[in-house]
């Protein structure tokens, strides 16, 4: 942890930085009024070339004195014990288990938190291909020695390889920034973000140690991060266990429920033989097996089910443009897995928990109609919170096949 207060400290410092022209910094006797002139002279030619990448900081590869440390990829929960917890409240998550590695916390890598950030900052109301190509852009302004095309660079990319550290970015002009494609909001929310890495007010030690509720507020504070993507961040980089996107409307479609039946379709849709059975996860209402019919998905859910093609939209919540590191969620299941669905999920005879106070089956179903939200939202927080207190304390695993599982279709 010694390690990591120091790398702060030396990013606020901009120690061992080079100067925005390549050179190295002169020794700190040099005269305060030459350097003041020198550091004009340098702004200068920045504005005057318009932040070609000559012109900007840059710093070897391999500079731990001035990059954030990584997460290390270390798990602190078993997960073993959350497979048994929720097959428990609800068997059909053993065949999700068994058809599905569930990536971020089972294969473990370490993680780059300034990068997952800034990335995630990026990928904001865009499609995935063009953030893909914005990212590359923007590292690319600090490396020109990197390939053009994202394709040759990402074959060899791997958790340490080259990304700006936050006291280049801080050091680098808006005009700059914008040369990548980010918009001029989004490289004010990447400055703003880098800028409180390299002053370490966010470092990774503060992160990794903070609860979750103090991770949101950090986070919460930087300009163009809203609690969506403080979520993904804490599923995806920081693999916390109990972390629920309550205002992703994907993960709310499967939670609530999708027992409506499709539009217009040449194939006969056979309805629930009775009205008020379950939901498909969390808290049910009855004890016979679910009929799940597919519901076209709402255009402006939060879930990307497949990743090569779906953008990221806007978090309900924030006021703030808020987006998601796309490259992490799962693909979706293909619609084989509705014969999982159909089982029951507890023994026969047992009670399952039932629904909250207020819902019923019948609510549910409405709800899911595009035209009857509640403020743009098939569930309300508190109603999220209910009905997956069964998975508590392991609701990122459940979310994390949710989102496979929200654009199950026949």
């Amino acid at each position: 942890m010694r390690t990591t207060r120091s790398t702060s400290r030396a990013i606020a410092n901009g120690a061992n930085q080079p100067s925005s022209t390549g050179e190295k910094r002169k020794p700190e006797t040099e005269p305060a009024s030459k350097s003041n002139q020198k550091r004009s002279r340098v702004a200068k030619a920045a504005t005057s070339t318009q932040g070609t990448p000559s012109t900007l900081p840059q710093a070897p590869l391999n500079a731990p004195s001035v990059t954030p440390a990584l997460v290390p990829a270390v798990l602190m929960f078993s997960f073993e014990d959350a497979k048994r917890h929720l097959i428990g409240v609800d068997h059909r998550f053993e065949d999700l288990f068994d058809k599905m590695v569930c990536k971020p916390f089972q294969h473990l890598e370490r993680v780059h938190p300034f990068r997952a950030l800034v990335t995630s900052i990026l990928g904001q109301q865009i499609s995935w291909m063009a953030a893909r190509s914005i990212n590359h852009r923007f590292i690319r302004l600090y490396d020109p020695s990197i390939p053009e095309k994202h394709t040759d660079y990402e074959e060899h990319k791997n958790p340490t390889s080259f990304f700006p550290t936050p006291q280049q970015v801080v050091e680098t002009d808006l005009a700059t920034l914008r040369s990548a494609g980010l918009s001029g909001r989004k490289a004010e929310y990447v400055k703003d973000l880098a800028t409180r890495f390299a002053d370490g007010r966010l470092s990774t030690e503060k992160l990794v140690q903070a609860s979750d509720d103090e991770l949101a507020q950090m986070l919460i504070e930087v300009r163009g991060i809203g609690r969506w993507t403080v979520d993904m961040f804490a599923i995806f980089s920081l693999r916390r266990p109990d972390i629920l996107p309550v205002g992703d409307l994907g993960v709310q479609q499967k939670v609530g429920g999708q027992l409506s039946p499709k539009k217009e379709t040449a194939k006969a849709v056979t309805p629930p033989a009775d009205n008020d059975e379950l939901p498909v996860f969390g808290a049910q209402n009855g004890t016979s097996n679910a009929t799940i019919e597919a519901q076209d998905q709402d255009q402006n859910s939060t879930l990307a089910p497949d990743v090569s093609s779906v953008p990221p939209t806007t978090d309900l919540e924030d006021e703030e443009s808020d987006g998601e590191e796309i490259a992490s969620m799962p693909p979706a299941f293909t619609p084989s897995i509705r014969k999982t669905l159909n089982k029951s999920a507890v023994d026969p005879g047992s009670n399952p928990v039932p629904l909250p106070e207020g819902l019923s089956v019948a609510v549910l179903k409405s709800r899911l109609d595009s035209k009857k939200k509640i403020k743009g939202a098939f569930l309300t927080p508190k109603e999220m919170e209910d009905l997956t207190e069964c998975w508590k304390p392991y609701r990122s695993i459940a979310v994390y096949y949710m989102w496979s599982l929200a654009d199950v279709t026949e």
